[in-house]
């Protein structure tokens, strides 16, 4: 498809991520469903890319694919020139746990856990010391907002507060990539747009690429890229701050 095309750096010099020819098929009973089809593109370091689409339309797929929490029906991921898509179920694990952040809708926090413990969990995980481990994160819930929170569980918190939670765990482990799944959608418009600068703000400073899922066309105007997921391919999509109404999603 030639706007794909357009989109795919041919010499992906630099690219963090890569996927090459990547399709995903869902068998619905006697039919099978083409989510996406032989998307081929890069994504580069420090990059903030936006994935508009309807629901259903395959953004949280890609982002599983990106992660390796799911694999494609054919095509090649890369991350670092890396194939995932060869690698076994415990070594993407491991990827993502040393390399990825995710922020998602609906936050993800552990309910038994305080949020200091929230965000030194994944540190820990990866090998950092405990005492290490917490002072990173009590570093990273300074940056967020919540250093006078650290003892509380997350239910004793608003919506934006445990989303920011959820973005200071999703650094803590110094990842390259952060992939974000709607981490506005279910938050208050002016609640979203402060997690939305919080997360651009940290990594930006970073130099991290932050991949975002979203429906919301407003979030575009902050992306260096945006790409529109329909019918099954990714759709570069030039965004005018007049015109962001006009998009269809």
């Amino acid at each position: 498809m030639g706007s794909e095309q357009q989109i795919n750096n041919k010499s992906n010099q630099g690219a963090l991520v890569e996927l090459e020819n990547v399709s995903k098929t869902f068998q619905e009973g006697e039919t099978q469903r083409t989510v996406l089809n032989q998307v081929t593109l890069t994504f580069k370091p420090g990059e903030f890319v936006v994935l508009l689409g309807n629901s259903g339309s395959g953004k949280s797929t890609l982002l599983n694919l990106v992660s390796g929490i799911d694999q494609p029906s054919s095509g090649t991921i890369r991350i670092n020139g890396e194939a995932i898509t060869d690698m076994s179920e415990r070594s993407r694990t491991l990827l993502r746990r040393d390399q990825i952040g995710f922020v998602f809708q609906f936050f993800n926090l552990i309910a038994t856990l305080t949020v200091l413990e929230n965000v030194t969990l994944p540190q820990e995980l990866a090998g950092r010391s405990p005492k290490e481990a917490q002072q990173s994160a009590k570093k990273l819930l300074e940056q967020v907002g919540l250093a006078d929170r650290q003892n509380t569980y997350p239910d004793k918190l608003s919506g934006g507060q445990q989303q920011r939670v959820a973005i200071a765990r999703a650094l803590a482990h110094d990842p390259q990539l952060v992939l974000a799944d709607e981490p506005t959608g279910n938050l208050d418009e002016e609640t979203g747009e402060k997690v939305l600068q919080l997360l651009l703000d940290l990594t930006r400073k970073t130099h991290r690429t932050l991949i975002m899922a979203t429906h919301n066309p407003e979030i575009a105007k902050f992306a260096d890229r945006v790409l529109r997921v329909q019918d099954g391919h990714l759709i570069p999509v030039t965004i005018q701050p007049d015109t962001l109404k006009e998009i269809a999603v």
